[in-house]
């Protein structure tokens, strides 16, 4: 039995792996990546507030309104008396038209029209919060805000 030990044999293996197949590949998806990330990033330069929440301003003339849901059906609350969405549209109107003619009519300078802030239950489906807005915005209400409560121990930044 003879066994070659390195010398001058013909039949020796490479075993040395062609890398530039392999470069050429990496080189062409780098320059892929390098294009497509430049065109998904976005240009437009904003300086966001940087304030953690506002604190409401209440007034008397704004709507307080509350919703929640019960065994499924959505529950509205117009200060503490339940209400329909009939009878809020309603409300909403006539709470409308009664600020404008106090304030002097549709004309009057410095008119300022009330706001309504929504207290939505965490559990209410978005349905019935989502109705209530709608019905507020179709009673004339331009301002339509969420009340929420902050986090335990958090302050007011400015």
């Amino acid at each position: 039995m003879a066994m070659s030990v390195g010398g001058d044999s013909t039949e020796s293996s490479i075993s040395d792996i062609n890398t530039t197949p392999l470069v050429d590949v990496m080189l062409v998806l780098l320059i892929i990546f390098l294009v497509t990330t430049t065109v998904a990033v976005q240009a437009v330069q904003l300086k966001l507030p940087e304030v953690r929440f506002d604190p409401t301003m209440t007034k008397p003339e704004n709507v307080s309104l509350s919703v929640t849901s019960a065994n499924g059906q959505c529950q509205v609350y117009w200060g503490l008396s339940q209400v329909t969405h009939e009878e809020l549209l309603q409300r909403g109107v006539d709470k409308l038209k009664a600020e404008i003619a106090r304030q002097g009519g549709a004309n009057a300078a410095g008119l300022e029209l009330p706001e309504a802030h929504i207290r939505g239950d965490v559990d209410a489906p978005y349905r019935c919060i989502g109705a209530t807005i709608y019905t507020m915005q179709q009673a004339g209400f331009a301002r339509v805000g969420f009340i929420s409560e902050p986090p335990p121990g958090g302050t007011t930044e400015r």
